[in-house]
């Protein structure tokens, strides 16, 4: 481990105002705790928590509540097939749902995809200029800048390559504070660049949180094997980044909306460094517990040191 992180580990713990150095390597971990009823618990402190790395006790370095911080989120809307219609019929609750979680140090951004990725409204803190940039797209103009322009495809749904690309553009490790994605489609696949796993480490590796909120179009009211596949899909990247995954069918948007804000807006940021500092590729398994009884945590599951 080089000078820098050690002297880190022997400071304590810094504050969501605390200047970081460059030269120190920090493993983000965004958490959230829920009490036995099911409420988020926002009163802990970093003394309530425990962190280990396949099993090692780590240091916190970093500790914030969310609000001390500030939130990077990407909205990616699917417009392919039987996605198109679904957002139009939900632009007051995506409204209400940004002008409840966005303050004046947050941004977010607009992706449309089916096989190509348009920006439809670049980061902004105006929740106007999202929907502005949403109704453009479902009126047909989509002459949006493109992410991943270079990638040649004939048609089908890019949805990994919407999420690995938007981590890639705008939720770097260098952006500190909350990051996270709500993607909008049924999690179905046949067009991307990338595949799910390469998809989870990105997503990991920078501590973007994602939430899935998908609509599922049934053929006759019956499940075939790519709705199958996509719903597994959607659960686990939600599952493994710390997030969590609605069924649009059996939950109202406003309620969706609801809980994911709740969660964004009650969430801890924590930061380590690895007592582990070799760079081997292999996936580090983390586990965070809190010391308080009967409090259940959500975490992304770890990641690959690359």
């Amino acid at each position: 481990m080089r000078p820098g992180a050690l002297l880190l580990l022997c400071l304590p713990a810094l504050t969501a105002q605390t200047l970081f150095r460059t030269d120190v390597k920090l493993i983000d971990v965004s958490v959230s705790v829920r009490d036995s009823a099911g409420r988020l618990v926002t009163d802990l402190t970093q003394d309530d928590f425990d962190v280990t790395e396949d099993g090692a006790p780590q240091k916190i370095a970093f500790f914030a509540r969310s609000q001390d911080v500030p939130l990077n989120l990407g909205l990616l809307a699917d417009f392919s097939g039987s996605q198109d219609p679904f957002l139009k019929a939900h632009h007051k609750d995506l409204d209400a749902f940004l002008a409840g979680v966005l303050g004046p140090r947050d941004k977010t951004f607009l992706l449309c995809f089916g096989n190509h990725l348009r920006l439809a409204a670049e980061p902004t803190s105006s929740p106007e200029a999202i929907l502005a940039g949403l109704a453009a797209f479902e009126k047909g103009n989509h002459g949006f800048r493109e992410l991943a322009s270079e990638e040649d495809r004939e048609g089908g749904t890019a949805f990994f390559d919407a999420i690995y690309n938007s981590v890639a553009e705008f939720l770097t490790k260098s952006d500190r504070g909350r990051k996270a994605l709500i993607a909008f489609s049924d999690g179905e696949d046949n067009s991307s660049a990338h595949n799910m796993m390469e998809t989870l480490e990105m997503a990991q590796a920078n501590d973007v949180v994602l939430y899935g909120v998908r609509y599922t179009d049934l053929k006759n009211g019956k499940w075939n094997a790519h709705n199958k596949y996509g719903t597994g899909v959607m659960a686990r990247m939600a599952q493994d980044t710390g997030g969590a995954d609605f069924d649009a069918r059996k939950t109202e948007m406003a309620t969706q909306f609801k809980l994911i804000g709740e969660q964004l807006r009650s969430a801890y940021e924590i930061a380590y460094a690895s007592s582990n500092p070799d760079a081997d590729g292999l996936f580090r398994k983390i586990s965070v517990q809190v010391k308080r009884p009967g409090l259940t945590v959500r975490a992304k599951t770890g990641y690959y040191a690359r």
